[in-house]
Formats: structure tokens, sequence, C-alpha cells
């Protein structure tokens, strides 16, 4: 099935599309930084057999439109209403992973009534100091993202993982790579403007939290924040660094599958 656009109402293109039976419960997927709908493509044939599977390229990224600028959290969400509602589905289980979760955290506390359930992988309230986000919108503006392309690698992949699994991580790149200098800074700073701390309580819908025992990024620590402060959460831990996805592909479905039907 090939991809289709939505409108913003601020005049950005949104990328999706949709896999599965057209009558399924819909799981919809958010890409974490610097990556695009393409990060979910190991996962696909256990989501569609369970699932009418929604994914998008958050703006950006991928085949949706980069406006230039900074982005906003709020921004970021509001994109998956507006594409929900442009699409007229009322509720969905949303999945995102690291900027995708804090996506998802958003949609948790301020529109609830979207969501069934809800899945946070590999992912923060806050991510700290803001002078780290500013160095890296300094170095993506000034020589694109393929100046950060190894240290980032190094973060989102345990070492042997890099060592070993080249066929894995050729698409992973190649996103990053080709993510646009502009849109990959915009949303450094919507994740250097945020902190839901405060309001990671007021989550009320059933929640699975994702971690990765070696994540650098989003450590485990954050998960166990995400955890203890969601009413009702759920912890789970792979044996993963950053996108536990691609590192532990089925025991990341099969988490998502039994959370879904539990």
């Amino acid at each position: 099935m090939s991809n289709d656009m939505v409108t913003m109402g601020d005049g950005c293109r949104i990328a999706y599309r949709f896999d599965g039976a057209p009558h399924a419960p819909v799981l919809m997927l958010s890409n974490s930084l610097g990556t695009a709908m393409a990060m979910w493509d190991v996962q696909m044939p256990g989501f569609r057999e369970n699932f009418r599977v929604l994914r998008y390229d958050s703006r950006g990224h991928g085949l949706s439109d980069a406006p230039a600028g900074a982005y906003s959290v709020d921004r970021l969400s509001r994109d998956a209403i507006e594409l929900l509602d442009a699409l007229e589905i009322e509720r969905v289980t949303f999945c995102g992973l690291s900027k995708g979760g804090m996506v998802g955290q958003w949609l948790g506390w301020r529109a609830p009534e979207r969501l069934e359930r809800l899945i946070l992988a590999n992912t923060s309230a806050y991510m700290g100091p803001p002078e780290s986000w500013d160095e890296r919108i300094r170095v993506i503006s000034t020589s694109g993202t393929a100046a950060i392309a190894d240290s980032v690698l190094q973060r989102w992949f345990r070492s042997n993982f890099l060592l070993h699994s080249a066929d894995a991580i050729a698409p992973i790149r190649s996103m990053l790579l080709s993510t646009p200098a502009h849109g990959y800074a915009g949303c450094c700073a919507a994740i250097r403007d945020m902190d839901q701390r405060m309001v990671a309580k007021l989550i009320a819908v059933p929640t699975l939290v994702i971690a990765g025992t070696e994540d650098p990024a989003t450590p485990i620590s954050h998960a166990e924040f995400l955890a203890d402060n969601i009413p009702g959460a759920t912890l789970a831990v792979l044996e993963a660094a950053h996108l536990s996805n691609i590192e532990q592909p089925k025991a990341f479905e099969r988490k998502i599958i039994e959370f879904c039907a539990s």
C-alpha cells in the first residue's frame, strides 16, 4: 500500500500509510528523531496480523514536509490529532518510540479520549540539558546529519549489535542521513523545550512503558519515572540500547501484542 498525504492546519503535509485488515483495531506508530515510518518495517508482519496499522512520518522527517524553524511537542502532537481527524478515526492504540513517545505522553494527558491504550518506548518526560540540544542544532545546521551519524548510531545500538547486524542497521542509517537538517533541528528544539514530568500523573489510559537495558539516550531510570508516575502503567525491559524495536524486534512486537490483548 502506497503512502498518502494529509495537510495540517498550518499547511505542513504529513505522509502516512495503512497496513493490515481494514476493520481491525488501529495501532498508530510514531517514529523517533532521525528516522521515518520505515523504522517499523521489521514489526509489520506481526502487527498486520493483529491490527490495522497507521504509520506516519513526523514533520521534518521522511516524506513529510520539513518547515523551517523550531517545532514544539505540542505541534508534533497536534499533527497526530489532525491526522486522526482527517482520517475520521476516533480512537487508536498509540505506540511511539523516543520522540514518538513524547508525542504519546502529550496525547495521554491532553487527549486521552483518542486513545485505547498507550505504548511509550525508549522515551523520556524530559531530556536535558537544553545546552546539549543547542549544540546539536548548531552542528546539524552547519554540517547536516552526516556530521552526527556515527555518534547517533552508537547511542541507538549496543556495540555488539553494531558489529554484527549490518543488514539491520543500514536502512536506519539511511533514514538518518536522508532526514532534512532543518527538520531534524526543528524536532531537536521540540525535545529541548519539552518537560512533561509534572503531567505524567495525568495520563489516564492503560500504558505500557518499554525500556532498553543499555539505553544511553533515554536511560532506564527515565522509563522507571514514567512507569512509577503514570497510574497503573506497566514496565517492560528489553536487552537493547535506544532503538529497542530494531535490536529486539520479536520481543518488542510480542510485548505490544500481549499488552493489547490483556
